[in-house]
């Protein structure tokens, strides 16, 4: 006995000093999930799914070809979520390779900023997904291609030296809203349209959603510098928050996303492809929750010095884009609910 177990012992040790797959590369993909920005991975994800179905919903599931298999029918769904997860990643992977230096004041958990990542491995990242994304858009029609290439255009010029976008407030506010409001909406069901019986140009529903989108993501896009006022302030990026200071531009974006639940409480009776009763109880009841979620906020750090304040900052704009994924989702229950 005492002479077998030595030799377990060792085989045991010798198993444990070679990891295996999951030990081997879990580290990567650790750094590679947060080097993709969850939260715009989630977002653009939902944004795919929730066109599909709000496209399927406004053309009542008449398929423009008879006799296609189920999963004939997902492929377009399928490939124009990779193109845009690919864009995606390729946007915000080029937005950290320019901001190292800041991330490392700002964010110094992202992969670039903590050493995890080279420079090297992220440039490969960044061409590999962008190439990616165009050349499956490309490959999936006109619409799907135009959303991608400009997607990716205003993201190289909102990071990209030497225009560098982000430098300028109104500039920087104007990339972000206009992609996530503007271009993936009406892109993304135009798309996804051409499958469907019924469609002819863009409905007013999904006007309503995309203004609503817009406007949205225009506040998304001026808090968003809030809880970064340090790294920003240290590298001179100017901000909203630099100009305005905290508090005004918390409660600018408070305003813009009131205004933006009013809108589609109001016009939520009129869009003739959205259950109105549905689509103006989730927006009156998101409107009370982001008002007391508001509340919560430590509206007395001025400076952005505070941990706390800033912590508080952190944890609302995390709610906000929470309300904005759950918006793919109650858009297209709406639509489907007629």
């Amino acid at each position: 006995m005492s002479q077998i177990s030595p030799q377990k012992s060792s085989i045991s040790s010798r198993r444990a000093a070679k990891p295996n797959l999951v030990q081997k590369y879990a580290p990567w993909l650790y750094a590679f999930w947060k080097f993709s920005r969850p939260h715009t991975v989630i977002g653009t994800s939902l944004s795919v799914l929730g066109l599909y179905v709000v496209s399927w919903g406004i053309g009542n599931g008449e398929w423009g070809v008879e006799g296609l298999a189920v999963s004939d029918r997902l492929l377009p769904l399928f490939f124009a979520w990779i193109a845009c997860l690919c864009g995606n990643i390729y946007i915000v992977g080029l937005n950290q390779l320019e901001d190292v230096a800041i991330d490392q004041v700002n964010k110094p958990h992202l992969p670039l900023a903590s050493g995890e990542f080279s420079r090297r491995e992220a440039w490969a990242i960044v061409i590999v997904t962008g190439i990616a994304a165009l050349a499956l858009s490309l490959w999936q029609g006109y619409f799907l291609a135009a959303m991608v290439w400009s997607s990716l255009a205003i993201g190289t010029a909102y990071s990209l030296p030497p225009i560098r976008l982000k430098r300028f407030p109104f500039w920087a506010s104007l990339c972000i809203f206009t992609v996530r409001g503007a271009i993936v909406n009406l892109g993304l069901f135009l798309h996804f349209s051409q499958q469907f019986e019924g469609i002819d140009g863009i409905p007013v529903d999904v006007w309503a959603l995309t203004l609503f989108i817009l406007v949205f993501t225009f506040a998304i896009a001026i808090f968003k510098d809030i809880p970064d006022l340090e790294g920003d302030r240290l590298y001179n990026i100017s901000t909203f928050t630099l100009r305005l200071g905290q508090q005004a531009v918390f409660n600018l974006a408070r305003w813009v996303l009131t205004v933006a639940y009013l809108a589609i409480i109001l016009v939520g009776a009129f869009l003739p492809s959205t259950n109105a009763a549905f689509l103006i109880g989730t927006h009156t009841l998101a409107l009370v929750v982001l008002w007391r979620q508001s509340f919560k906020v430590d509206l007395d750090d001025k400076q952005g010095k505070n941990a706390a304040g800033k912590l508080s900052y952190t944890a609302f704009y995390q709610f906000i884009w929470k309300l904005f994924f759950l918006e793919y989702l109650i858009f297209p229950i709406a639509c489907l609910l007629v």
